[in-house]
């Protein structure tokens, strides 16, 4: 093919790679592994815009460098593919939600190949197909089965709890569990029946139902994660959301809270990232403290506080509007109050309320409790900033020393007590010090800050009603969801209680339904299906929620076909872990989170061998849109559009127009009269020159914009290679740039002027056996050098101006040498693998490319044989002399004054001084 034809040669190359499996991989111990993963895209039916193939861009470059250096590269791809916006569509057309998915994978893939992306797709997982979600159902069965044990910090089998309380009951089982946890002996136990010993492992399993405050959306019917809640409405639909204490299935995710902060030190990971886990996680030590209801004093309010040195400054207690004592502390007098603050309360989103920190709002109980050590009554409020998950649901008020304390103290006329001598300035602003003596603390007055904390927490714990703790601001994560599109949870119920199906019975497969929505008795779409029960018993009505197959899909990618296991023993020993990961920080507390937890749980319970599965972690940026838009007269008689330069002259409204219409600015009109049914019959256009120009901003990619630019679109006009060169050489992979179609021409005709490197212009073949030139070689082992430590850094912007420097070098020089274009094509392979495949075969080599190695890189090539000095006289560069560059300074000086020219400007005078500066300068001063 003496042409270059990039639809020929890409269609080409994608059949051959696909007919001869090139990218699929086995086990091989005679090569080193590398795990190379792309965070699990959820198929939209959208497809592709040209913002989401960045990331797979520089992880298939990276793996095929990996390959060409010797490497087995495991390089998968799957799709996260059950998600609330199929089940939408569903429930508005009534079309399954798997048919859905399908065609929208469909999609996906047919995209993705197009762009000639290494992915082994004989791995592909999809979370929405039974075989894959048989196997996160069986991690969730591992899960109930299992409890930790603080003493060997781990999490065991349920059996092994079984065998200490029989010996010990309840007395020195250092457990993670539930709250109120019965206190029992070793008879006590063995006297049990089997229900009430299974009654009791409930409150200890790492997967348990338990009332939750959740997200709750009624128009969907269903419980949301934060993440799918915007401003107190869903992000699918813009319903409104409330917040609703409802049963759900949660996650024992806390009891690995410190391991999961520790774990970040084996991990590379930015520094940004680790600080958003470790934040989320939010571990702070503290003290547990009870205080008694007046007149009532078996009803006891605990707090945890991170000052218990500022108890005696407590001057007002606040609950959250959900807490459980809340309606059993509202008096009569205020019940209206707290029951409007509670409705209100309700609109508001978890995130809402812990991001506003300028609204005061609040409704008084009519209760008070006491003050342990003062003995004072305390009046005991409600706020929406405080939340029911969070720590206790309760936040001693001490407005000197913490600044929404005082807003609300201040808001509600609420006493403020100086507690510290060090304390300044209280009647304007908080002051947080531990610096100075107490004052107005009763048994810790004249105390420092540690004396005064260690003698409090001593004295809470002498009485019971209080003790030392770390606490976390992580709770525990609810994994249930009231909607169909989901992975069944393997439970049925009996006698009230849940039981795990028989391992056998996996999968358990979801059921046909006749309409994706809640029974009219307001249960899950599940309670819809007819005869789904297991040996006659209910099964469990939610499905788990969208995190839950993305927590441990690398495994499966590792042996995708096996029936009997999640994955064998020998895939995972071989491939270990993820080398590199890459994706988006929006999961930074999510998704990352959550796999984090469900691999160490793997890995406590022996069946994988490592703490973190993701060794290096790269967040790419995001490719922002460039938008167009054209300028509507206002007050027109008849719909007008005046051209970007002339707009100043009228006065206009700026309306996005779609940038697949516009080229370097210039607006199609015609194309865009046709598209757009909201401009009238008949619009006039004043244009520029005979044509309608443009204005253009940077924003985000998004449809409600009109600036969504397919790939397949850029593909088919520049082909793939340029495509992937071009968003490589937008900038550094970890920023967000913008898509500028313009740009894209330059790549184009660098990959042209590569292929004039094997054809001139008739289509000539040009290359040729022979020697290269030292000029030549230079060329290629900058290129050599400057690209490898490019990749290695991730740096592959910098990559594509190095092989553009070079084709122009080469070109330059005229180098058609084959030893020269060899190395250069294999170099170049990862960034454009269908042109230089083709290149690769038209040379005369047989086998692939892809499996060729690496070329070394040779210093020596680099060394400079002489340099051009520049000669300065008396201050002016009169000349240029080139010597070897070795030469010492006094054979240079030699023979500087010896120069015929240097000679010349000297005119006769005798040189006062000579400076040489080695390969820089000669300065001669006469």
């Amino acid at each position: 093919m003496s042409e270059f034809n990039h639809r020929e040669i890409e269609k080409k190359w994608q059949q051959v790679w696909e007919e001869n499996q090139t990218y699929k991989v086995e086990i091989d111990h005679s090569k080193p592994k590398f795990y190379v993963l792309d965070m699990f895209p959820y198929p939209s039916g959208a497809g592709l815009h040209v913002g989401h193939p960045l990331g797979y861009i520089a992880t298939d470059i990276y793996s095929r460098y990996k390959r060409l250096k010797g490497f087995n590269v495991l390089h998968p791809m799957g799709f996260d593919s059950f998600g609330l916006p199929a089940e939408q569509y569903a429930i508005q057309t009534g079309q399954h939600p798997a048919i859905t998915t399908e065609n929208n994978i469909t999609t996906y893939i047919s995209q993705l190949k197009k762009i000639g992306f290494c992915y082994d797709w004989s791995r592909e997982v999809r979370t929405s197909d039974a075989k894959y979600y048989k196997w996160t159902q069986w991690i969730f069965m591992e899960l109930f089965n299992s409890w930790y044990n603080n003493e060997s910090n781990q999490a065991e089998a349920i059996e092994t709890l079984y065998a200490k309380f029989a010996v010990n009951g309840t007395t020195g089982v250092k457990a993670v569990c539930g709250d109120d946890v019965l206190s029992f002996s070793a008879d006590e136990w063995n006297s049990f029946s089997e229900s009430e010993k299974y009654k009791i492992s409930l409150d200890y399993r790492l997967t348990y139902l338990s009332d939750a405050v959740v997200n709750f959306c009624p128009a969907l019917g269903m419980v949301l994660s934060n993440d799918e809640v915007k401003d107190s409405v869903s992000e699918r639909g813009g319903y409104p959301v409330i917040q609703k204490k409802m049963q759900q299935w949660m996650m024992r995710i806390t009891a690995y809270a410190d391991r999961l902060i520790n774990g970040l030190d084996l991990v590379d990971w930015s520094d940004s990232l680790k600080e958003q886990q470790k934040n989320w996680i939010g571990r702070s030590v503290g003290a547990m403290v009870k205080f008694a209801v007046e007149d009532k004093p078996t009803t006891i309010i605990e707090v945890f506080t991170t000052r218990v040195d500022t108890i005696y400054g407590v001057s007002f207690m606040v609950l959250a509007p959900e807490h459980e004592l809340v309606a059993s502390l509202t008096t009569l007098e205020q019940k209206e109050n707290i029951e409007n603050y509670i409705s209100e309360t309700q609109k508001r989103s978890e995130l809402d309320r812990m991001s506003d920190v300028r609204t005061v709002s609040g409704a008084f109980t009519g209760s008070y409790c006491i003050n342990p050590f003062s003995g004072e009554k305390v009046p005991i409020w409600i706020a929406d900033y405080v939340l029911a998950g969070y720590g206790t649901g309760a936040v001693m008020g001490v407005p000197s020393g913490d600044q929404r304390d005082w807003n609300f103290a201040t808001h509600f006329g609420l006493p403020i007590v100086q507690i510290l001598d060090g304390q300044v300035g209280i009647e304007t602003q908080a002051d947080a010090t531990k610096e100075g003596k107490y004052i107005n603390s009763g048994m810790i007055n004249g105390l420092g800050y540690k004396e005064a904390t260690a003698k409090l927490i001593a004295w809470l714990e002498e009485r019971s009603i209080g003790k030392g703790k770390v606490n976390y601001r992580l709770r525990d994560a609810v994994f249930a969801r009231q909607r169909y599109w989901g992975e069944p949870v393997p439970v049925y119920f009996k006698d009230g209680l849940p039981y795990l199906i028989d391992s056998q019975d996996l999968p358990l497969v979801l059921p046909e339904i006749d309409k994706y929505l809640p029974t009219e008795d307001g249960e899950p779409p599940l309670g819809r299906a007819e005869g789904w029960n297991y040996k006659g018993n209910e099964y469990e009505l939610s499905t788990m929620p969208g995190w839950a197959g993305s927590s441990w899909y690398w495994f499966r990618y590792m042996d995708a076909h096996n029936d009997e296991e999640f994955a064998s023993k020998e895939a995972i020993d071989y491939w270990q872990n993820v080398d590199l990961y890459l994706g988006g920080t929006e999961h930074a507390t999510g998704h990352l989170l959550y796999s984090r937890f469900w691999n160490k749980f793997l890995k406590d319970r022996g069946y994988v061998p490592q703490e973190e599965y993701a060794m290096k972690l790269i967040n790419q940026g995001m490719i922002m849109g460039r938008s167009s838009f054209v300028y509507r007269v206002k007050d027109a008689e008849k719909v007008t559009f005046v051209s970007y330069n002339l707009k100043d002259n009228y006065e206009t409204t700026k309306l996005h127009v779609d940038v697949n219409i516009v080229e370097n600015d210039i607006l199609d009109v015609e194309k865009f009269k046709s598209t757009r049914n909201d401009i009238g019959d008949d619009p006039q256009f004043i244009l520029e020159d005979g044509k309608y120009v443009c204005g253009s901003e940077v924003e985000k990619m998004s449809k409600s914009k009109y600036n969504v630019v397919n790939p397949d679109t850029i593909v088919e006009k520049y082909g793939a290679d340029t495509f992937r060169l071009y968003e490589m050489f937008l900038g550094p992979l970890t920023e967000s740039k913008p898509w500028d179609t313009r740009g894209i021409e330059g790549t184009y005709r660098f990959v042209r002027k590569l292929w004039r490197l094997f054809f001139d212009q008739n289509g000539k073949y040009l290359v040729i056996d022979a020697e290269p030139t030292k000029d030549e070689l230079k060329a290629l082992h900058k290129t050599i050098k400057k690209v490898s430590e490019d990749i290695e850094a991730f740096s592959f912007n910098t990559s594509v101006s190095s092989f553009m420097i070079c084709v122009n070098e080469l070109s330059d020089l005229k180098c058609h040498k084959k030893s020269i274009l060899e190395k250069l094509v294999v170099i170049l392979s990862p960034y454009a693998p269908h042109v230089t495949e083709e290149l690769w075969q038209i040379l005369g080599n047989s086998e692939s490319i892809t499996i060729q190695e690496f070329p070394i890189f040779d210093a020596k090539h680099l060394i400079e044989d002489s340099f051009e000095y520049p000669i300065q006289i008396n201050g002016k560069v009169r000349a240029t002399l080139n010597f070897p560059a070795d030469m010492s300074k006094e054979e240079i000086e030699k023979l500087v004054l010896e120069n015929e020219l240097v000679l010349k400007w000297l005119e006769g005078a005798t040189p006062k001084k000579i400076i040489v500066v080695p390969k820089r300068i000669v300065n001669v001063v006469a």
